[in-house]
């Protein structure tokens, strides 16, 4: 077995694998960690935008890869939506969200890098998760170019060689050969968005299993300064 069948054909599984059984184990033997960790008490003036642009950009582009690598080919047509008009979809839906989610990741990730208070009080899996989910965003972003450098010359083979190749992982038949057509950089960005499953249960995301709708809407903390009891 060569490096790139491995990578694509059982490096998916060892991913998924430690995703949902590392939850599992967390949250049986360590529910005192299963939270957010807010640091809102320590700074809240950049949080809140910061947390709400990358909460909703996040969530969006996971249900957006969700919904269009996983729904058979045939179904697209069958609803009268053309590969074409997927990939266009993909493109625009991806670069707004995937901005909003940047833009508010990049605030999040000033804020805990350089706010002194908010550093100091970091474990390093905060740090960490921050920077590689900031790398899988750019990744993400970069792909949008030659997306649509495929989507001019009216060519969606590539998209339905990503999703193919998910569908593969899903059902239990990993076909590494589908992502032969594929350019380097959306392999790249898929390795990465596989090593996010792979650290979650060691992070703080996995406040997520709990809350993956609610979280955006959800009252903030209420802090008061000792200036309000006076």
């Amino acid at each position: 077995m060569n490096f790139h069948n491995f990578l694509y054909g059982v490096y998916p599984y060892i991913a998924l694998s430690v995703f949902l059984l590392g939850s599992l184990q967390r949250f049986d033997r360590e529910q005192y960690t299963w939270k957010s960790d807010s640091s809102q008490l320590l700074e809240r003036k950049k949080l809140r935008l910061g947390s709400n642009l990358f909460h909703v950009g996040v969530l969006a582009i996971f249900g957006g890869h969700a919904v269009g690598l996983l729904t058979p080919h045939h179904w697209f047509q069958g609803i009268g939506v053309s590969d074409m008009t997927h990939q266009i979809i993909a493109i625009w839906a991806g670069s707004v969200f995937g901005l909003l989610a940047l833009i508010g990741g990049a605030m999040l990730w000033l804020r805990r890098m350089f706010n002194p208070r908010i550093s100091v009080t970091s474990r390093g899996t905060d740090k960490f998760i921050l920077s590689w989910l900031l790398i899988t965003l750019m990744l993400g972003l970069s792909t949008i170019p030659v997306s649509m450098g495929h989507a001019d010359t009216g060519n969606p083979g590539v998209m339905i060689a990503l999703a193919e190749w998910v569908q593969s992982i899903v059902y239990l038949h990993p076909d590494p050969t589908l992502l032969a057509p594929v350019d380097t950089v959306f392999k790249v960005h898929l390795f990465f968005g596989m090593t996010v499953f792979l650290v979650f249960p060691f992070t703080r995301m996995v406040h997520v299993w709990s809350a993956p709708f609610g979280y955006v809407g959800r009252s903030y903390q209420i802090v008061r300064s000792k200036r309000s009891f006076r």
